[in-house]
């Protein structure tokens, strides 16, 4: 089973180099934002018909990986 993470997509021409859904102009954390503001999965596949199921999950996936780090720090703001 290959890893939802490969439709997680980097180019500096799109969002600004920001991650993406398949390459399109979704970048992650727009998508992790909206389910986190409570929107269902369902109710954004409805708003955004050009994405699938697999790419919400996706985006959960890679908000994960990138948690598994040795420490966080607070940056000053």
């Amino acid at each position: 089973m290959d890893s939802r993470i490969s439709r997680i997509t980097i180019n500096p021409e799109i969002c600004h180099g920001k991650p993406t859904i398949r390459g399109l102009r979704y970048p992650i954390e727009n998508l992790l934002e909206l389910l986190a503001s409570g929107m269902s999965m369902e109710e954004l596949l409805e708003d955004y018909p050009d994405l699938e199921k697999e790419d919400f999950l996706a985006c959960i996936e890679y908000a994960s990986k990138l948690l598994h780090v040795k420490s966080i720090h607070r940056i000053a703001s």
